[in-house]
């Protein structure tokens, strides 16, 4: 599936929108709906470039170990990370719940020149939230590691929708990989 950006809102926000039937006013933002776990998550369609289904991965030796390695995409390498890892939500090398192996797709994500692919467990619709239905993480869950990637608690009438920044897990994740590799050095130094 590739998201069409034609058909994306300016902004990703609209003032005045139809959803379900019902006119809803104030602004909106359109979110590219995903399982992790069982658990339903939201990530700004602005920051997907397209979602394919999950090819063949090919492992990278000595990568961290949310890396699941990388795949060619169209002639371009690209590296696949596995949300569930970096999100924390292994436990013992197996998810808590999840969804059967034929639905797990990569959302595509380009962050300047680079192209990464995010592995989850299914993509489930595309769909517009308004802000008022969006609540900021709770202060209990900021203080745990892994919370600055979230945006915020969605509510819908029959579930919560856990909103992340996909931008933020991939910085982190090069930020991760150059602090180690300076700890690396600076280790070689001492010894």
């Amino acid at each position: 599936m590739v998201v069409d950006s034609a058909n994306r809102e300016s902004g990703n926000e609209k003032r005045m929108k139809e959803v379900g039937g019902v006119k809803v006013k104030g602004l909106q933002q359109q979110l590219v709906v995903f399982k992790l776990c069982g658990e339903d998550f939201g990530v700004d369609i602005m920051q997907v470039r397209e979602i394919i289904g999950k090819e063949s991965i090919i492992s990278v030796p000595n990568a961290p170990p949310f890396v699941k390695g990388v795949i060619n995409l169209r002639g371009q390498i690209t590296t696949i990370i596995d949300l569930k890892e970096k999100l924390g939500l292994e436990l013992n090398g197996e998810s808590k719940g999840g969804s059967e192996k034929s639905e797990e797709r990569v959302i595509v994500v380009e962050d300047g020149s680079n192209t990464v692919g995010i592995l989850v467990d299914a993509v489930t619709e595309v769909m517009y939230l308004a802000e008022s239905e969006i609540d900021e993480v709770p202060p209990m869950i900021k203080q745990n590691m892994g919370a600055e990637y979230l945006m915020g608690v969605g509510k819908l009438p029959d579930r919560l929708l856990i909103l992340i920044d996909l931008k933020r897990i991939l910085n982190s994740s090069s930020n991760s990989n150059s602090s180690k590799e300076r700890e690396s050095e600076e280790m070689k130094i001492l010894t």
